[in-house]
C-alpha cells in the first residue's frame, strides 16, 4: 500500500538554523531517502520551496481566483514529502520515525487513495 510521508516544521526555526547544521541535516535526509531507497519502499519524493511561494487556486461561482500565500498562521507548513509503498501502516509509522525532521516537526501519514 502506499503512503504519502508528509514533513511539517518551523520554516522560520529552519531558516535560522547556522549553515553547519543545515548541512548536517541534509546529510541526515540524503541517508533517509537512500536507507528508504535501498529497502524498496521509496516511489518519490521532494522538497518544496518555503510557503511564502505558494500560489493557491480554487473556482467560486465559476470565476477562478488565484491566492499567494503564506495562508494561515501556523507554526508548521509543509516543507517535503515521501511517497512510500510499504505493507501496512506499522511500517509507514516506522518510516516516519525515522525521518530527520521527525525530532523537531511533524510527519503526516497518509494512506493513498487508489482512483
Amino acid at each position: 500500500m502506499q503512503y504519502m510521508l508528509m514533513i511539517h516544521g518551523d520554516e522560520a526555526a529552519q531558516a535560522a538554523l547556522p549553515e553547519a547544521a543545515v548541512k548536517e541535516l541534509m546529510g541526515a535526509y540524503g541517508a533517509y531517502a537512500q536507507a528508504m531507497a535501498q529497502a524498496g519502499v521509496l516511489v518519490g519524493g521532494e522538497r518544496l520551496r518555503p510557503s511564502d511561494t505558494a500560489t493557491r487556486v480554487r473556482v467560486v461561482a465559476g470565476k477562478t481566483q488565484v491566492l499567494d500565500g503564506p495562508y494561515a498562521e501556523s507554526k508548521e507548513q509543509l516543507g517535503g514529502y515521501y511517497l512510500i509503498n510499504v505493507p501496512d501502516l506499522d511500517q509507514a509509522i516506522t518510516w516516519a520515525a525515522r525521518c530527520p525532521s521527525a525530532a523537531h516537526g511533524t510527519i503526516e501519514v497518509r494512506p493513498i487513495w487508489a482512483m
